[in-house]
């Protein structure tokens, strides 16, 4: 049986509400929530999440809109986005107004301060590990490096890097496909 709107909305506003780290942290908790009230077979819940990484925007917010989608339609998925949503929404509400207070606050900008370093690792030590499954050549690497060069250090739009890279990766495949028809 289809669950409604109301149900959806509750068991997506829960996972909003208690899931921390966002996208695939959610998952688990989303497979259990929906598996166990038969919403979705567990066989389809990897072509939802399939999807919805391939699609742009925010993993767990894809995920429940296109598990909203495929239970109840248009109106399904407005729900369990909304649902999804909701919890972060009135969370960073609170924590803006509250530290709006407290800005000024030495403890406050300390922990601010002492945060930024972990974040940046947080989001480095993902990068490197991709760098090092993707980049098996010596080419590889140049363009990883160049890249790091020119959009942190000389200000380069990453659009242009992205450009370059393609038109660049056009060439070389036809200069290769002419080469190999000698």
């Amino acid at each position: 049986m289809a669950p409604t709107l109301w149900n959806l909305f509750g068991v997506f506003y829960k996972i909003g509400m208690f899931t921390i780290g966002g996208g695939y942290a959610m998952i688990p908790l989303i497979k259990r929530e929906i598996t166990k009230r038969d919403w979705l077979s567990e066989e389809e819940l990897p072509d939802i999440i399939a999807l919805a990484q391939s699609a742009p925007g925010i993993l767990s917010v894809n995920v429940a809109i296109f598990a909203g989608y495929k239970m109840r339609g248009i109106k399904g998925a407005i729900v369990t986005c909304i649902g999804t949503v909701l919890p972060s929404f009135f969370i960073m509400l609170l924590i803006a107004a509250v530290f709006s207070n407290y800005k000024e606050n030495s403890t406050i900008v300390s922990i601010f301060k002492g945060i930024r370093p972990v974040v940046v690792a947080l989001i480095a030590a993902p990068t490197v590990n991709m760098a090092r499954k993707g980049n098996k050549t010596f080419l590889a690497w140049l363009l990883t490096v160049s890249a790091i060069v020119a959009v942190a250090f000389l200000r380069i739009s990453p659009v242009y890097v992205l450009f370059s890279v393609i038109i660049g990766a056009v060439v070389i495949s036809l200069f290769k496909g002419r080469r190999g028809k000698q």
